[in-house]
């Protein structure tokens, strides 16, 4: 594959080899929620040019990380079992990444696919896991997530169903998670919106979803 060489042998250099290319990791990290078109995988990266996407593709199914296979009459990608073993590197990197981010700037979105996975990142099953089974909807911009909490299991899914909170929240999600906003002062300044339920809930999606800054 076409990846640069760092000219040292060992599993960093690698690693990075196979997947430090721009771009690539964000392909694993939509892949990791599950199989995608191409057209979904350029929609949820609106800025990697398409010929720099198949590129990535093409490399990362060189590397074994990823295959493309027939479904429903088209073609998806989708990641091997060798693939798949970056979760927890993608995890790590994500909580590692909260502790430096700040305000979104204004060209900055949220992807269902990103916001899925850093709900995964911050996701605290031992705290669930003592909690009451709770379902929330979380509406980011044009996206509703349903996010499905049940001991120590979680699931996020993109639509709507029955839920015991539904919110409004963009990109103050990510100061709730990271424990910059604290939940009664995101509703009392509106960077939260509740729109079904009680509003003590989001406490508990804040004691449940959380990654220290």
């Amino acid at each position: 594959m076409a990846a640069r060489d760092y000219g040292q042998y060992g599993g960093v250099p690698r690693a990075l080899e196979l997947i430090g290319e721009r771009w690539a990791l964000l392909i694993v990290r939509d892949l990791l929620v599950g199989p995608r078109r191409y057209g979904e995988l350029a929609a949820g990266l609106p800025r990697i040019p398409s010929n720099i996407l198949a590129a990535r593709l093409k490399e990362l199914q060189a590397a074994g990380v990823l295959r493309r296979v027939p479904h429903s009459r088209v073609i998806v990608y989708e990641l091997t079992s060798y693939g798949r073993e970056l979760e927890p590197v993608v995890l790590a990197l994500g909580a590692w990444g909260f502790k430096a981010m700040e305000d979104p700037r204004e060209e900055q979105i949220i992807t269902p696919d990103s916001m899925t996975m850093d709900l995964r990142t911050a996701f605290r099953p031992e705290v669930a896991a003592i909690l009451p089974a709770t379902a929330y909807a979380a509406r980011l911009g044009a996206v509703q997530l349903l996010i499905r909490v049940d001991g120590s299991s979680l699931d996020v899914t993109r639509g709507d169903g029955p839920v015991d909170l539904a919110f409004a929240a963009g990109s103050a999600i990510h100061r709730l998670i990271s424990g910059g906003l604290a939940p009664d002062r995101a509703i009392a300044t509106g960077a939260v919106e509740v729109l079904h339920g009680p509003g003590r809930l989001l406490d508990r999606f804040a004691s449940t979803f959380h990654v220290a800054a």
